[in-house]
């Protein structure tokens, strides 16, 4: 007995945080450059006119003994990662390196004996276990496909390893359909520790799972990391599982890494924006917040596809800070502070990396007015303050609301059109000459008014008002139909009379 503790009092200590020297431990597993595109055949000659990118050059290391979690939102690539990296299927580029051997290229033969080292437990608790084979046929299954002979025999293994994960070990003799998922997920992660393996990819293995079960699971992985020296790639939704059990997190997008740092950086200080957005959306249960203001980053629009992924960084087309860079340069992932690596050209928490670049997109501008203005202090985006709320129609706009090029145009052809009414010495002529320019500013923007959705059609009406006018009781006037300047208006947005009818309204006053 005293042998014993003394070696599990030795093997402890390694399983030490990734912030207390997890740089200092071996690098068990390398991936650079990683893509895997599946291809899309069309026609009777199946010939290939496009293809998924579901993973598309990522570079990262796992070192012996350190938790690497992976997170990001569904069809993002982390499954197809995790099957790659196991070679359950085959990386279309990149390299694959595990303890100093490149197995990018490996047969199915010469993966035979690695397999051992490298396992896999898999989502679905009801879908990896043959419905048809018993417990101890299924656990035992390693065994027999390595040809290894464990001591005291397979059954007696087998039992041992039930009761590790926490069944019985009477349960060797029982189907997978007797079990709940808990109990089928922990049948799994026992056919996957059957070998001792060096490393073992978890592919979201207790989002199938209770609530009340998933503690459990996470609890008992932690403690085999512990007893057994494993290393551990977590793949999960769930963001406060991969806090509890990481080391290091990996957030992934579209298929790329956008930031891989340790879990204290990565929670308390998130770098990239899409990171920030995850870490918002994290619930917090504290009654007594339920009245403060929520500071949730509600993103625009869905990711992209996978087949045409955008130009430049692929989180543009959401992001609240791109500009013309982001669309433009692909950002390369950089360690911008010890331990933290970002794929950014504008990232938060940390120096502009293109301060030269300061005009937002349309698109980063129509996503800035779903962010708090705490995520908004940072950055090109404060350089353009945005609309607080969403105008809705027949309201002027909100006051700090960035003027659009489109905006400033609209506004200076009536300011113009009005500067001459008024300025002429004859009214009646002057509002004569001119109606073709009023006419067409005010049909301009009344057709626009027409066309475009509610807030866009508030807009459009508007941006036709002059800018000297103020709004208050009594400061509206309804237009008047005159033979000289007819103008077109709309049920929705009432706007001001054409430009060229001032003179008259002044004389009729």
């Amino acid at each position: 007995m005293s042998e014993t503790k003394k070696t599990d009092e030795a093997a402890i200590p390694q399983q030490t945080p990734a912030s207390e020297g997890s740089a200092d431990r071996e690098v068990l597993l390398r991936v650079e450059g990683l893509t895997k595109h599946f291809p899309i055949k069309k026609g009777i000659l199946q010939r290939q006119v496009g293809a998924v990118k579901a993973v598309d050059g990522i570079d990262f290391e796992v070192r012996k003994g350190e938790t690497l979690g992976v997170v990001g939102e569904s069809g993002c690539g982390k499954s197809t990662m995790g099957r790659v990296i196991t070679r359950l299927q085959d990386p279309t580029g990149g390299k694959i390196t595990f303890e100093g051997q490149d197995i990018t290229r490996l047969s199915t033969g010469q993966m035979r004996p690695l397999r051992r080292d490298i396992q896999m437990i898999f989502q679905d608790p009801y879908g990896s276990l043959n419905p048809r084979h018993t417990i101890g046929s299924i656990v035992s299954a390693p065994f027999r496909l390595q040809g290894v002979e464990p001591e005291g025999g397979v059954k007696k293994e087998v039992q041992r390893l039930l009761s590790l994960v926490g069944l019985s070990p009477e349960h060797y003799n029982r189907y997978p359909h007797e079990f709940s998922g808990g109990q089928r997920q922990r049948i799994g992660i026992a056919r996957a520790l059957a070998l001792k393996p060096k490393l073992v990819v978890a592919d979201e293995p207790v989002s199938a799972l209770d609530v009340s079960i998933q503690a459990q699971v996470v609890n008992l992985m932690d403690d085999l990391q512990q007893e057994l020296g494993l290393t551990y790639v977590i793949i999960a939704h769930d963001l406060s599982v991969v806090r509890h059990v990481s080391d290091r997190i990996a957030v992934m997008y579209l298929g790329k890494i956008v930031e891989l740092a340790d879990r204290t950086s990565l929670y308390e200080s998130p770098m990239h924006p899409y990171t920030k957005a995850l870490m918002s959306a994290v619930p917090v249960p504290d009654p007594k917040r339920r009245g403060q203001k929520n500071e949730r980053i509600l993103l625009r629009g869905d990711v992209p596809s996978p087949i045409a992924p955008p130009s430049g960084c692929r989180f543009h087309t959401r992001c609240w800070k791109a500009t013309e860079i982001c669309r433009t340069t692909e950002p390369q992932l950089v360690e911008l502070r010890p331990g933290q690596r970002v794929a950014c050209h504008h990232p938060e928490n940390f120096a502009d990396q293109a301060p030269q670049d300061t005009v937002l997109l349309s698109a980063a501008k129509k996503a800035s007015e779903l962010v708090p203005d705490a995520a908004l202090s940072d950055g090109p985006a404060e350089k353009e303050p945005v609309a607080e709320k969403e105008p809705v129609a027949g309201e002027k706009p909100v006051a700090g609301k960035a003027p659009t090029t489109e905006d400033t145009a609209s506004e200076e052809a009536p300011e113009a059109a009005t500067s001459k009414a008024a300025g002429s010495e004859d009214a009646p002529e002057a509002t004569a000459s001119e109606p073709a320019e009023a006419a067409a500013t005010a049909e301009a923007v009344s057709e626009a008014a027409d066309t475009a959705p509610a807030p866009e059609a508030a807009e459009a009406a508007a941006a036709a008002e002059p800018a000297e006018e103020k709004t208050g009781p009594g400061a509206k006037s309804t237009p008047k139909a005159t033979g000289k300047t007819p103008r077109k208006t709309t049920g929705k947005a009432p706007g001001k009379p054409a430009a060229g009818s001032g003179a008259e309204e002044s004389s009729d006053e």
